[in-house]
């Protein structure tokens, strides 16, 4: 949205794309674009706008095969319409949660709240500023940047996949952590045990949920990737994420389905549940409320 900034906003469109995409193993190709934008957009904002996605796309590889691009009255937002990301490649290289089995580790990138905080940081820098402080406001607006799983996911496919790799990713968007995880179990037919304490996590965003009294684990984390993959090729792949600058851990295994979803928490282990209802939405929007008053 135009309150984040062009840049932010097309930069954060294109990832939020290009993410869904490359959790399949395979890399994007190809890109289809509306673009129906607000009559009082100026040149200069689609010009940025149009070069944010040119750059990512020609970072990547990707091709702009077809779209459109129009000002419409009614329109409020830089990108009203649609957009699709389609990833390509060898039959034997996509990754699926039915390729899970029993025994496969559990591996999670980046930890908890990383939408919830960039969306903060960059929607109402001036709430995080007034709980946490200017320090943590700082680093809190880096964490928009974060939200992307592309690399994560390429790098990780890059170690292998199938039987020498990644068996299964799913970034953690609505309902976070906990909700990717459930889902992931529930695509597989399998059960899951995860150690929270073994999770990754950026100290900003742990305090923010704090300051904001919501669960860090079950508020949306665009950014956050988590996957399966053979454990013999486990250390390899976290090693690979950490050499890129991307904080990752083994948090988990898959369990046969008699096992449940589980959680161990402060030492206690209990069933998993679905969070169902996303609770950054009522806490964004009461920020977004208090500001404009």
């Amino acid at each position: 949205m135009p309150q984040y900034g062009w840049e932010r906003a097309a930069w954060f469109a294109i990832h939020i794309l290009l993410s869904d995409a490359v959790t399949s193993g395979l890399p994007p190709k190809y890109l289809t674009i509306d673009l129906n934008l607000p009559v009082d957009i100026t040149r200069e904002a689609l010009d940025v706008v149009w070069g944010v996605l040119h750059g990512e796309c020609e970072r990547y590889g990707v091709s702009v095969i077809t779209g459109h691009t129009a000002r419409y009255e009614g329109c409020g937002y830089p990108m009203v319409g649609g957009a699709t990301v389609l990833a390509v490649g060898p039959e034997e290289t996509y990754v699926t949660p039915r390729f899970a089995r029993p025994g496969d580790a559990l591996i999670i990138t980046k930890g908890p709240a990383i939408e919830t905080t960039g969306l903060f940081a960059a929607a109402v820098p001036g709430l995080i500023d007034s709980k946490l402080g200017d320090d943590s406001r700082r680093r809190a607006e880096e964490i928009f940047w974060k939200m992307s799983v592309v690399e994560d996911a390429l790098i990780a496919v890059a170690q292998g996949v199938r039987e020498q790799g990644v068996t299964c990713m799913h970034d953690a968007t609505e309902c976070g952590i906990w909700g990717a995880l459930w889902e992931i179990a529930d695509a597989s037919g399998l059960g899951l045990r995860v150690d929270q304490e073994a999770i990754v996590a950026y100290p900003e965003c742990l305090a923010l949920c704090d300051a904001l009294g919501i669960d860090p684990y079950s508020c949306i984390s665009e950014g956050t990737l988590v996957l399966t993959c053979r454990p013999q090729t486990a250390e390899g792949i976290v090693a690979a994420l950490q050499a890129a600058d991307i904080p990752a851990s083994v948090v988990g295994e898959m369990r046969e389905k008699d096992y449940g979803i589980r959680v161990v928490e402060d030492g206690v282990e209990r069933d998993l549940a679905h969070p169902r209802v996303d609770p950054f939405w009522a806490a964004f929007g009461q920020a977004l409320a208090e500001a404009a008053a």
